[in-house]
């Protein structure tokens, strides 16, 4: 418990001088939160004890009183006021970083880190995990540390005047105590078991809600539910456990202070009737037996709630110490920007996908790379842009180990236009300018114009300003292509890697895209995988990929002669694209 507050209070790293802030308006809070109860007691004790003496009461007190409990009140709700200024915000401030921060690990982690950690679980930590450190953090803080802050203050006060039931009140507080520590060891036991059955749940929803579209196809409503069925199940079950395990202990936690507040009381009425204490003390002993527990009470809740706060802590630093792939990497600018590959292995988990790889691509030439499906031509584009790392081997661009590059650094010399495109939920113009985020409305135009998808954005509701469904899903796989083609154009990089570029493209337009995609790639070093032979019969070499390996290397015109898998490969092709209905 004391691990977990002591965490929190570190992870405010920048603003802990305002939390200390915060917890002194606390303990000026607290101060004046007894005074006007000890004003009270002391002034209803003066009345009755000058109507049982029959002495005339000074009326001037009771004014006076009425004003300094007005002053008193006013204070702690000023010191309140200044304590959630300088507290309450901490969190949403720190929190955007982290979420900012862990943005920003993400971008350098390998792609099979996503392998790893599926999106449910990435979601789940930045959403939920940070949402209970936003939500809950720094009032568990205010809550245990003023909590116990106020019992210290009134036991303070109430030790000067008599330490026997101050005593009392201390050993009630030190009982609940050691109840709390087994709602604590009970939440910290649960936390993590808790928080797997979320991020369970979350994956299991995103599953749910990615498949859809095959469920329906396939009528299998019942069958897709399943999962989501059991992780809802699961995740009920453990609150239900976590529940019942935290209400026994809670009970035994309240159970004592309330003991300990009837015996304050009865002590102070024995003392106050034997004469041993004065009336309008007496009177205050009472008042305080019912409200110095207060702060203590509620405690409770942080102590169930640390566990789970605990284990946020964790996701998140897991998130944000994930084994960055260029942790060792320099800035380098590049001067030329030729590309090998030297006896390069790799593989996902134990899968060998490349196998003794190697070959040049030298600088301002185009390589088409062709292979059947598997074969890594894929894999090996993903390696130049060091989206994962070599198991043996080395991949070099520019004469320098990708590995010597930050990512950012390499990969600003470096357009990608991919077969499966991605665009996010936002204007059609920012997704073009995503390639360049500086760059003017017309350089977007003409970037635009140049992919030839100009004319059928200017024909949309918004236009350039047409917001698109998350990934493109309200647009064409053409379009959609074409718009990252005219991203690629503005980023204007000196290697271009084209993935099946016009795979989406429908026949009418490809002419179109090819011309754009000319403009692309003139004087760039041009990497291109495809199987149309239009695509690759002009390419400066050819790279056969067959089994992980490249089975064959040159031009259309050189591997034609050779008796192998290409002249196969392009056989097919041709039969495959001259066919036709007899």
């Amino acid at each position: 418990m004391f691990k977990t507050v002591k965490r929190i209070i570190d992870w405010c790293g920048e603003f802990k001088g305002r939390l200390y802030i915060g917890f002194v308006f606390s303990f000026f809070s607290t101060w004046f939160m007894a005074m006007p109860v000890m004003v009270a007691a002391y002034t209803v004790g003066l009345l009755i004890e000058s109507a049982q003496n029959g002495t005339e009461f000074d009326k001037k007190w009771i004014w006076q009183s009425v004003v300094l409990i007005v002053v008193f009140v006013f204070m702690r709700f000023l010191f309140d006021y200044l304590r959630a200024r300088f507290q309450e915000t901490i969190s949403y401030e720190l929190v955007a970083k982290e979420r900012l921060a862990i943005g920003e690990a993400l971008k350098r982690v390998s792609l099979g880190y996503f392998q790893q950690a599926d999106t449910g679980n990435i979601l789940n930590s930045i959403t939920t995990g940070l949402h209970s450190l936003e939500n809950m953090g720094m009032r568990m803080i205010d809550s245990f540390v003023g909590g116990y802050l106020n019992f210290l203050c009134i036991f303070l006060c109430l030790l000067y005047f008599s330490p026997y039931v101050s005593l009392i009140a201390m050993a009630g507080a030190a009982l609940s105590f050691l109840f709390l520590l087994l709602v604590s060891k009970h939440s910290t036991q649960n936390a993590p078991v808790s928080a797997k059955a979320g991020r369970d749940l979350t994956a299991a929803t995103l599953e749910y809600a990615r498949g859809l579209s095959v469920v329906k196809s396939f009528g299998q409503g019942g069958a897709s539910m399943a999962a989501m069925e059991q992780a809802c199940r699961d995740c009920r079950d453990i609150c239900l456990k976590i529940e019942w395990g935290f209400v026994p202990s809670n009970c035994l936690h309240l159970l004592a202070l309330k003991i300990a507040s009837v015996a304050m009381a009865g002590a102070s009425c024995f003392l106050g009737l034997s004469g041993e204490m004065s009336f309008p003390i007496m009177l205050m002993f009472v008042f305080f037996s019912f409200s110095i527990f207060g702060g203590l009470e509620s405690i409770s809740d942080s102590a169930h709630v640390l566990g789970v706060i605990d284990t946020a802590m964790d996701q998140i630093d897991a998130l944000k110490e994930g084994n960055y792939i260029d942790k060792d990497g320099k800035e380098i600018s590049l001067n030329r920007y030729d590309i090998e590959f030297c006896h390069v292995d790799f593989g996902y988990d134990e899968r060998t996908i490349l196998k003794d790889v190697s070959f040049t691509i030298p600088e301002k030439t185009s390589t088409a790379i062709v292979g059947s499906s598997g074969s890594g031509k894929t894999t090996i584009c993903n390696l130049i842009a060091r989206f994962y790392d070599v198991k043996k081997g080395s991949v070099l661009v520019g004469g320098y180990n990708v590995r010597e590059f930050t990512c950012d650094s390499l990969l600003q010399n470096i357009s990608m236009v991919f077969q499966n495109v991605y665009l996010f939920h936002d204007t059609i113009m920012n997704n073009i300018r995503f390639g360049k985020p500086d760059a003017t409305d017309d350089e977007v135009y003409a970037a635009a114009k140049a992919a030839r998808c100009h004319d059928f954005i200017k024909v949309l509701p918004n236009g350039y300003e047409t917001i698109i469904g998350e990934g493109g899903g309200t647009l064409s796989g053409g379009e959609k292509q074409r718009i990252s083609i005219a991203r690629a154009m503005l980023k204007n990089a000196p290697i271009i890697i084209l993935d099946e570029a016009t795979a989406s493209i429908d026949p009418e337009n490809e002419h179109l895209i090819q011309e754009a995609i000319s403009e692309l790639t003139k004087g760039k070093t041009i990497i291109t995988i495809a199987h149309r032979l239009a695509t690759i019969e002009n390419a400066d070499q050819i790279l056969v990929i067959d089994n992980g390996r490249v089975a064959q290397q040159g031009t259309h015109m050189e591997l034609m002669k050779q008796d192998g898998v290409y002249k196969r490969f392009i056989e097919i092709r041709q039969k495959a694209e001259g066919w036709s209905i007899s």
